[in-house]
């Protein structure tokens, strides 16, 4: 074989190499952020829609109490769903939030510490001032669980194009490889002429 030969046949090897390698790595990088995403979906948002949820249910509990006037659920029940609340604040704050999503978080935050203060100085518990302040916190509440369909929705568009991306270079490589399949029956079979 003569050098010329030698070095087209090495750059073609080389060609070969750098174009699985280049489709390697753009697959494992939209494998990636397909993993990302379905991770994110679970713990950003699904949990966090869990724990708006869970603080829900418990404002609708407050909410009852203070309509129907149930003192003895501020005496005996009502610090224990403080802590819960607390705690539920503290789990929702280790998910990641977005900028719009910091903004309705600090508002709902700081509407809870107002309805505490408002449970602790009011001697009348159907007082208007605490209803406003659940009917606000039930408010940030709804507008955190949009955000989280938004950023849901976000995430699922996200993993499409992923897995559309993938999809797409498996196609490319399914079709390089056949034709280097054929190209390599050419080389097998062609007979130069001497």
């Amino acid at each position: 074989m003569k050098i010329f030969a030698k070095i087209r046949w090495v750059a073609s090897i080389l060609l070969v190499f750098s174009i699985v390698l280049i489709t390697n790595l753009v697959d494992r990088d939209n494998f990636n952020r397909l993993s990302y995403s379905v991770t994110t979906m679970y713990e950003d948002r699904i949990v966090a829609s869990d724990l708006l949820f869970e603080m829900s249910r418990i404002i609708k509990e407050k909410q009852i109490a203070v309509l129907t006037s149930d003192t003895i659920f501020f005496d005996s029940e009502n610090d224990k769903y403080n802590r819960e609340i607390d705690q539920l604040v503290d789990n929702y704050r280790l998910t990641k939030l977005t900028e719009k999503e910091k903004l309705a978080f600090n508002q709902l935050q700081e509407e809870l510490k107002s309805l505490k203060q408002k449970e602790k100085s009011s001697n009348n518990l159907s007082n208007g001032d605490v209803l406003k302040s659940i009917e606000k916190i039930d408010q940030h509440l709804y507008k955190l669980s949009k955000i989280q369909l938004q950023e849901g929705k976000q995430q699922v568009f996200i993993s499409n194009r992923a897995k559309d991306a993938i999809n797409l270079y498996t196609q490319g490589e399914i079709i390089f490889l056949i034709l280097m399949a054929v190209l390599i029956q050419v080389i097998i079979f062609y007979k130069p002429k001497e």
